[in-house]
């Protein structure tokens, strides 16, 4: 069974960092585009930062760029997201997620269609951020 698994979360201060992680199993993300998105409550989905098969080619919401990083490392099939600066409008529960074939091509355009769940091939559970002012 294929499954995306996040950790990482946690509650923080304004200012703070986390690194979030999303670990693959029962299937290998090597040849997958791999997104972030996050869900505040009550609010829409939004899609937070992505990145290419072999991690060459980044992209940022302009809500986190110069302050979120993402990453990869097929080797252990694992995704990164490194938060820095964090503020209180970044909590909200962050997924990993493989981005569809439909969209793997478009990922300069994700701010407009990463939004919704239709983007997406898998997703995990999400893991919880909360940052206190």
């Amino acid at each position: 069974e294929e499954q995306l698994l996040e950790s990482g979360g946690g509650s923080v201060q304004s200012g703070g960092s986390l690194r979030l992680s999303c670990a693959a199993s029962g299937y290998s993300i090597v040849h997958s585009t791999m997104s972030w998105v996050r869900q505040a409550p009550g609010k829409a989905l939004e899609w937070v930062s992505g990145i290419n098969g072999d991690g060459s080619k980044t992209y940022y919401a302009d809500s986190v760029k110069g302050r979120f990083t993402i990453s990869r490392d097929n080797a252990k099939s694992t995704l990164y997201l490194q938060l820095n600066s964090l503020k209180s409008e970044d909590t909200a529960v962050y997924y990993c997620a493989e981005v569809s074939v439909l969209y793997s091509g478009r990922m300069d355009e994700m701010a407009r269609y990463g939004d919704s769940w239709a983007a997406y091939n898998y997703w995990g559970q999400g893991t919880q951020v909360t940052v206190s002012s």
